[in-house]
């Protein structure tokens, strides 16, 4: 392999990143002869935190057969452009493996990517061998990195719960939502039992901004009319950090048995960083629901809510 050869390999664009979290800065000529998994990933994606089992599985197994599992952490919120929070991230999720920090979408631009998680495989001249956009296909994935390597084994077997589990696609009706003037999506101006199913509205006083709304009051809510296993938000505490206390019914009840893993039966939980929350994860028979979140602090910023 040439030096012409790397420089025409998106992984090239490596080269002058300057962050790096769990490992010194590696370099696409270092990688020679590696096989390379790049995932585009953002922490609070909850369609990468349901692949980064297997990810992360991958990693273990084949890490000394000659696999570099590479994560390129591209920020999709404001709040995943500051390093503390994506360092912290890391560690809550036990994400081990070598993680550049893409804040200006070099690399991103480079692999022509536009898909969290997305994931490459190239071969040992740094060549693009598969790709992946979303979730699933992950015995694809495998036996591509397998036959890249050289290997032939048995795929590994990942068990994933809480925020990783898999979601239950047979009764997910509902689909990710934005709250920002980006992106907001089906917001109407109506009381919470009055939602149409997949609408969502405001109760106090909020402001939309570009990526979020945000309580400008001692107390507020936001209510969603929805019908999935798992509702999850993307939740921020004020720009000061300090906590703030909210609770979630459900049908105008404690959510029981059928809290998230970020609230207790009662319902009560706090927003204490920026990341997703998994609010309610339904035990009972799947059906609509109508879900109220209430904020009992100024200054807290919703960003998405998500389901599974």
């Amino acid at each position: 392999m040439t030096a012409t050869d790397l420089d025409q390999s998106p992984l090239a664009a490596i080269d002058d990143a300057s962050v790096w979290l769990n490992s010194e800065p590696l370099t696409s000529a270092a990688l020679r002869g590696h096989v390379v998994m790049v995932d585009f990933w953002t922490y609070s994606c909850v369609n990468w935190l349901r692949t980064l089992p297997y990810v992360r599985a991958w990693h273990e197994r084949f890490r000394h057969r000659g696999l570099v599992v590479l994560g390129v952490h591209a920020p999709e919120f404001g709040f995943e452009h500051d390093l503390d929070n994506v360092r912290r991230a890391t560690g809550e999720l036990n994400v081990s493996y070598p993680v550049v920090i893409d804040n200006d979408f070099t690399i991103w631009r480079s692999f022509q990517n536009h898909y969290w998680p997305a994931i490459y495989l190239l071969d040992g001249a740094g060549r693009v061998r598969f790709h992946h956009f979303g979730e699933e296909a992950y015995p694809e994935i495998e036996r591509t990195s397998q036959r890249l390597l050289g290997v032939h084994e048995d795929l590994v077997r990942v068990e994933a719960g809480g925020l990783s589990e898999a979601a239950d696609w047979r009764s997910l009706r509902s689909q990710e939502t934005y709250l920002g003037l980006t992106r907001g999506e089906r917001r109407v101006d109506s009381p919470a039992e009055g939602l149409a199913l997949h609408q969502w509205t405001l109760s106090g006083d909020w402001s939309i901004g570009e990526e979020a709304a945000a309580l400008h009051a001692i107390s507020g809510s936001i209510s969603y009319s929805f019908e999935a296993r798992d509702l999850n938000m993307v939740l921020a505490p004020p720009a000061s950090g300090g906590p703030v206390r909210f609770d979630v019914r459900l049908n105008g009840r404690p959510p029981g048995d059928d809290h998230g893993m970020d609230i207790d039966a009662s319902g009560s939980g706090v927003v204490e960083a920026p990341r997703m929350y998994q609010l309610v994860r339904l035990r009972t028979p799947i059906r609509r629901q109508t879900f109220e979140i209430t904020f009992h602090e100024t200054g807290v910023r919703a960003y998405v809510f998500t389901f599974g």
